[in-house]
């Protein structure tokens, strides 16, 4: 079979079994239904371009809304309350946490997109894997270890535990798997120096992170490398509680994302204009899940940056790669003296320089204008270095002053290192 008549294939196969899932939207969401009235002809679309040319855009705000006119959950429900059996809650980092609900057919829905995952980083039956993080309501990391024993793998809980006891289960148990976040490997990292703890003899073969921007970021991996002694430890994923897990690591070992697109269709577009971009453009990341019916969301802004790249896989499929991971926030980026400023740049930048223990990044207002500067936990000769790197790649003066090392917090989920100060000063 020619490779035009595989994708013609596979895209009317996906169209199907998508059209299958706006039936059952159509047919009893309510919160749909209400915010978009043109799902009533979907039986007559023939393909993607009519759905997203008929279908807005969905925002987070939209979702916090609705929670706020029918509390606590909302209206986007496709099912009776009976077939709702699983609970996730989004972190809250932008606006209001989220609670979302689950049917056991999507919470399964996501547990084979989470396989998918593991088949990519080479996580095989019987692999020891060991997940470093508090088992509240985040839904990552839960279907991810849920994923993991429907493979057969043995999984060892880590929540509770402070980063030594986590450390010296990962080195005692040979722990082959590690599922934590970029910002969590680098504390990991800090506690093994701290505690002189060699990190030589471990039987690491990926770190598996989510959670955050970072996966991708060179430095970051490098100086994870370094201190593991391991090339290409690190495996990035991305995924969200709203719509689930998206993608995984490119294959190459480089950082960068590669979107399930048996189970997601991807767009990005100008956040101004709402456009689509061509490749290469930066632009805001929209998803709509295919299988995720019982909350469904169409095409959602996600509010993260990405560079996208189409192409064919070995297989003949196509590919929507994120070219360097998640880039930023849309509501993230900060414009100082006319430079946009992506909180994920910074990391990179900072993480070039070993010496840097934690950082935060404060955003005042000072006559009108804004202003940025970055507290670390370094030397002072690791401050003028960050300063003048900073300068070089922004053309941007940016302070470094210098704070006594264990001042910042340290994050074992999503970290929050840009703060906004709440006050002006005026003349």
């Amino acid at each position: 079979m020619k490779d035009s008549e595989q994708l013609r294939e596979w895209e009317s196969l996906r169209w199907k079994n998508f059209k299958d899932h706006l039936h059952q939207i159509h047919s009893a969401n309510a919160f749909q239904k209400n915010r978009f009235p043109e799902l009533e002809n979907w039986k007559s679309w023939s393909g993607f371009d009519d759905f997203t040319s008929s279908c807005p855009l969905t925002s987070k705000k939209e979702l916090e809304h609705d929670r706020v006119l029918a509390p606590p959950h909302g209206t986007n429900r496709t099912f009776s309350n009976e077939r709702y059996v699983r609970f996730s809650q989004t972190s809250g980092t932008e606006g209001q946490s989220m609670v979302w609900l689950d049917t056991e057919d999507d919470w399964q829905w996501m547990l084979e997109n989470w396989k998918i995952v593991l088949s990519h980083a080479g996580v095989k039956k019987g692999a020891r894997s060991y997940f470093a993080f508090s088992f509240g309501p985040f839904l990552g990391f839960w279907t991810a270890y849920e994923a993991a024993v429907a493979l057969g793998c043995i999984c060892i809980p880590g929540g509770g535990q402070s980063s030594e006891a986590r450390l010296r289960a990962i080195l005692k148990h040979k722990v082959e798997y590690l599922f934590c976040t970029p910002t969590y490997v680098m504390r990991l990292i800090d506690c093994a120096r701290e505690l002189d703890i060699s990190l030589s003899e471990h039987s690491l073969k990926k770190i598996i992170v989510a959670g955050e921007c970072g996966g991708s970021v060179s430095e970051m991996r490098l100086e994870i490398d370094r201190a593991w002694g391991r090339k290409s430890l690190i495996f990035d994923h991305y995924g969200m509680t709203e719509v689930g897990p998206v993608a995984y690591e490119i294959p190459g070992g480089q950082g960068g994302l590669r979107i399930i697109s048996d189970s997601y269709f991807a767009e990005v577009i100008d956040v101004e204009k709402l456009s689509p971009l061509k490749d290469g453009q930066m632009g805001e990341l929209v998803l709509t899940p295919l299988g995720r019916t019982a909350s469904p969301l169409l095409r959602y802004r996600t509010g993260d940056m990405v560079r996208v790249k189409r192409g064919i896989d070995d297989c003949g499929r196509p590919t929507f790669d994120l070219i360097g991971g998640i880039l930023g926030r849309v509501d993230g980026m900060e414009v100082i003296k006319g430079i946009n400023l992506h909180p994920s740049s910074i990391d990179a930048i900072v993480r070039k320089f070993i010496g840097i223990s934690e950082y935060k990044v404060e955003i005042d207002k000072i006559r009108g204008m804004k202003e940025i500067k970055i507290l670390a936990e370094c030397e002072k000769s690791a401050a003028r270095s960050l300063e003048l790197e900073l300068r070089d790649v922004f053309s941007l003066r940016i302070p470094v002053e210098t704070i006594a090392y264990g001042s910042l917090p340290r994050f074992d989920m999503k970290a929050n290192r840009w703060v906004k100060i709440q006050k002006t000063i005026s003349n």
